[in-house]
């Protein structure tokens, strides 16, 4: 397996670049994120690789930093799907905007990057959003995420489709003094089919 190279930039062309290492071109697959921050072709260029293999092929994908080529894995474990979708993650947002979206369940974001729905954002929040903190190695904003039982709630139900403000207002009319988040959003769900 090919964990990482170091040689010289031969040639970038989104999405492709080629690495001549002792002679050798390695041909690698890069998201846009990487590109942005290659050297110019003739220079020394470092990257982490991942590299896959099927029935019918081999590909070798590059980054520069570690944290892209963990996001690029972890984003691969979601269900349905695969490198292109991986890459085109990257290539949307940073890492650490893609761990803070994952956190606070935005879908809608999610869904403006290109190659992304909503079934697969919502797949995305909920398969990844145990280990989003350690995808871009513990965000610092961390702290700042809603640990109140109320927030929560209201996160929950804009998940559900409720604009902010009614959710905010439907947990605000549903809370009572011990509740935790399932119970208010039980209550706000009942008296809005009412």
């Amino acid at each position: 397996m090919i964990g990482r190279l170091r040689g010289i930039l031969a040639y970038k062309s989104p999405p492709w670049l080629v690495i001549d290492v002792g002679g050798v071109g390695y041909e690698l697959e890069a998201p846009m994120s990487t590109f942005y921050d290659l050297p110019d072709v003739g220079r020394e260029v470092s990257l982490f690789t991942h590299y896959a293999q099927k029935e019918d092929s081999v590909s070798l994908y590059g980054f520069l930093h570690e944290s892209e080529r963990r996001l690029f894995r972890d984003v691969q474990k979601v269900s349905g799907i695969g490198a292109k979708i991986a890459l085109a993650v990257l290539s949307g947002v940073s890492v650490d905007e893609f761990a803070r979206l994952v956190q606070t369940s935005d879908v809608t974001a999610l869904t403006r990057i290109p190659g992304i729905g909503k079934k697969t954002a919502e797949r995305m929040v909920v398969e990844l959003r145990d280990r989003a903190a350690d995808l871009a190695g513990g965000l610092p904003g961390r702290a700042s995420l809603p640990n109140d039982p109320q927030s929560e709630a209201v996160i929950a139900l804009q998940q559900l489709g409720y604009k902010p403000a009614e959710a905010a207002r439907m947990a605000r009319e549903a809370v009572a003094d011990g509740d935790d988040a399932a119970l208010i959003i039980r209550k706000a769900l009942q008296s809005a089919l009412r």
